[in-house]
């Protein structure tokens, strides 16, 4: 097990901060660990997504065999443009849930093929709904979850990707990600499943809601150049209250799958992240295999990104950070030992990133509210209208002075 330093004082000890929660956390992790909670568990029952993919392995297209879906993006992109339009819209037909995930298949097609796998999953979540053999519990959430995926497919939503395997996962696309000039990508945090995708009450703090405002923003204080926003919720997050919440181990899978996801962009614009309380550790994780198109990492109620400071980020992308005065987020202790905590606390000097005003954003939830000074700084990072930042209070410089610069931090 690797051990970050943790700072102590004079006298060689812990902080009282980090003694007080290193010990419970100790514990807990001991308890989990010798009552099983954390070892692996039988095999359940292939779900369709994984029966899909078995299908998909013995599946055949124009008398040769389908690619390996854990194949490179390059490699994909490289199968489907062999085939005809008529061969490609079959196997999203056929195979949904596979081709509508694959990063490297056409934009357009994986958006037809989760149009086809939601209109499955409707039917199989309206049958739960009366399935006897669940729960009054089990078949509420059904209900919840039908009612999910008959909004998802409303005409005109983009749906780039859609597993409704366990909690769920998804992303969806805002303008015309093929075409643009700029791409900003949404990385939320905990609880970030498919009934949290999007929400009616706080819709600003759901995925969807929080990639809308941004593109709608980025609309605005744009100079002429065209923008798509992704709201990527294509990680299994932790809920709230797990102990997985409190460790890198989700991150670290989903930093994997950011990777691919952005790498499979289409086109060559310059891509932008945003990634909010514990999509930033996602962020963090993944920014030194990002590809060199990412110009812009900026994080918002950070936990802490797994690093000491923007250089152990490993990035030549420039690193901005962002907190609302009372959002709890300041509260958490920024530690790192072992695969418990999150490093230091991306807003503080040391750390290095360039520090953005939150103006009046509230909480931990606000960053992302229409007319909050927060949102037009994030838009304009997005948009690399970086010199019309408004900096954190008390710091005199956050933007670049030559916009023609390298965007290194």
């Amino acid at each position: 097990m690797k051990f970050r330093p943790v700072p102590r004082g004079k006298s060689g000890l812990l902080p009282t901060t980090a003694r007080r929660v290193l010990l419970p956390l100790a514990v807990v992790f001991v308890v989990l660990v010798t009552a099983g909670w954390l070892s692996s568990r039988a095999e359940p029952r292939p779900d369709v997504y994984e029966q899909e993919l078995g299908a998909w392995e013995d599946g055949h297209v124009a008398g040769g065999p389908l690619p390996d879906p854990d194949a490179s993006p390059a490699r994909l992109t490289d199968f489907f443009a062999g085939l005809s339009v008529a061969q490609q819209r079959r196997l999203a037909e056929r195979y949904p849930l596979v081709v509508g995930n694959l990063d490297g298949a056409p934009v357009q097609l994986r958006y037809l093929a989760n149009r086809y796998g939601l209109a499955e999953a409707v039917v199989a979540e309206r049958a739960r709904m009366n399935d006897e053999r669940l729960s009054p519990t089990g078949q509420r959430e059904a209900g919840r979850r039908m009612h999910r995926y008959e909004s998802m497919l409303s005409e005109g939503r983009q749906i780039l990707a859609f597993d409704p395997t366990g909690r769920g996962r998804a992303a969806e696309v805002m303008g015309d990600l093929e075409s643009a000039d700029r791409i900003s990508v949404v990385v939320p945090g905990v609880d970030s499943g498919l009934l949290n995708f999007e929400r009616t009450a706080g819709r600003y703090s759901a995925p969807v809601g929080m990639a809308q405002a941004l593109y709608d923003e980025e609309r605005a204080v744009a100079d002429g150049e065209s923008t798509a926003v992704i709201a990527w919720a294509d990680y299994d997050a932790p809920p709230s209250i797990a102990m997985s919440a409190a460790t890198a181990e989700l991150a670290t899978a989903g930093a994997d799958r950011l990777v691919d996801a952005v790498g499979a962009l289409p086109g060559d614009a310059r891509v932008a992240l945003f990634c909010h309380s514990y999509g930033s550790v996602v962020c963090g994780v993944a920014a030194a295999e990002l590809p060199g198109r990412v110009s812009d990492i900026a994080v918002a109620g950070s936990p802490g990104m797994r690093a000491s400071d923007v250089g152990d980020l490993g990035t030549t992308a420039r690193v901005w950070a962002i907190r609302a005065n009372d959002d709890w987020i300041e509260d958490v202790p920024h530690m790192e030992i072992g695969p418990i905590g999150f490093g230091q606390d991306p807003v503080t000097p040391d750390f290095g990133a360039r520090l953005l005003s939150a103006g009046g954003a509230e909480g931990h939830s606000g960053y992302f509210t229409p007319g909050e000074t927060s949102l037009t700084n994030l838009a304009l990072v997005g948009t690399g209208e970086v010199n019309d930042v408004t900096c954190a209070p008390g710091v005199l410089s956050c933007a670049p002075l030559d916009p023609c610069a390298s965007h290194a931090t």
